[in-house]
């Protein structure tokens, strides 16, 4: 863990020397289970981030945690080492559902957790369900996401089981709800969310005031950022340039070549493309001249497609240059992001 660690600021030391980046305004240690290694460890990480860069005195801090593989009295001394936000992978309150996915924890795992989160002085705690899940009913998503309200957390993020290629599920794929029971549940859960006081600022996150994630809101607004680590990928903007970078996956491969960068440039039609991808998880109006201004968008085809999204009923313009997405857009998200292929 320690060669690892050293890695991961060797990796960091060089991307700041090719980058040349503004001292971060957020950091996030996600990607498997991060809490498996120390405070310590993840205090060697952030005192170098701050010594080659720096980080800003308002940033937002997150370490993901596994509620089966958390140290419950460490939390405070992660927020000791400059941790100001949790984000706990709860996935579900009920132990039939959790055993179903294979989690290690169960649900007595998970409260302990929120409690130690909440007892440590850490005020941002996010916590992750997901709701289309083996057997479950709508009934039974919506007592998880009351569970989760109940535990007064800052920041819920609510998504749909995605089974992917290459996994246990993909190959033994569970019986799992149809997808009019399974948006039955989105609709419901969404309504208690928001009835709770948490606002739907992203496709799959609601947030307390002033609480979304600002890591992700840097993702979903096309934002540039560095990403270190097994499997890590970053994006940098240098003038017109957009380049995406990724490290290779397997930690030995990673720590055989800590240095590697595979960066790939962005062209004009996929810079449209990857924008309108995240720009359209958000919630809010898009306003094409700020968007193209700081982007450097194709003006043209960003209007003409559009317009397609118009007659497909996916998008609407409520003032001039001003977009905002359709229920039935914001119900058809794939399809309203393919308009915007190359």
């Amino acid at each position: 863990m320690d060669a690892y660690i050293e890695a991961l600021i060797i990796d960091l030391d060089d991307q700041v020397q090719r980058f040349q980046p503004e001292p971060f305004g957020s950091v996030f240690f996600g990607g498997g289970t991060p809490s498996l290694f120390s405070p310590a460890q993840i205090q060697r990480v952030l005192d170098a981030a701050q010594r080659l860069t720096g980080i800003t005195a308002t940033a937002e801090i997150t370490l993901e945690a596994n509620p089966g593989a958390s140290e419950y009295s460490a939390f405070a001394d992660y927020r000791d080492a400059g941790i100001n936000r949790i984000s706990l992978g709860v996935q579900s309150f009920a132990n039939a559902q959790l055993q179903q996915l294979g989690r290690i924890h169960d649900a007595a795992d998970a409260y302990r957790a929120i409690a130690a989160v909440q007892a440590s002085g850490i005020t941002q705690l996010n916590l992750d369900l997901m709701y289309g899940l083996p057997s479950q009913s709508v009934d039974l998503a919506v007592a998880d996401v009351n569970a989760a309200i109940a535990a007064h957390p800052t920041h819920i993020s609510h998504y749909n089981l995605t089974i992917e290629p290459n996994t246990l599920f993909a190959v033994h794929t569970p019986a799992l709800p149809d997808d009019d029971s399974c948006y039955a549940m989105q609709v419901e859960c969404q309504a208690r969310l928001q009835d709770a006081g948490y606002s739907h600022y992203e496709v799959s996150a609601y947030a307390r005031h002033n609480c979304a994630g600002r890591h992700n809101l840097n993702y979903w607004t096309f934002g540039d950022y560095l990403g270190i680590g097994a499997g890590a990928h970053g994006k940098i903007s240098t003038g017109q340039q957009i380049t995406r970078t990724s490290k290779p996956r397997h930690p030995a491969q990673y720590l055989a070549n800590t240095t590697a960068l595979a960066p790939r440039q962005i062209g004009a039609d996929d810079r449209l493309f990857e924008f309108m991808l995240n720009r359209l998880r958000l919630n809010r109006p898009l306003v094409t001249a700020a968007a193209v201004a700081t982007h450097a968008l194709d003006a043209h085809s960003l209007s003409l497609q559009l317009e397609e999204a118009r007659a497909r009923g996916l998008m609407d313009e409520i003032s001039p240059g001003t977009w905002q997405t359709t229920p039935t857009g914001k119900r058809f998200l794939n399809d309203l992001q393919e308009i915007f292929l190359p």
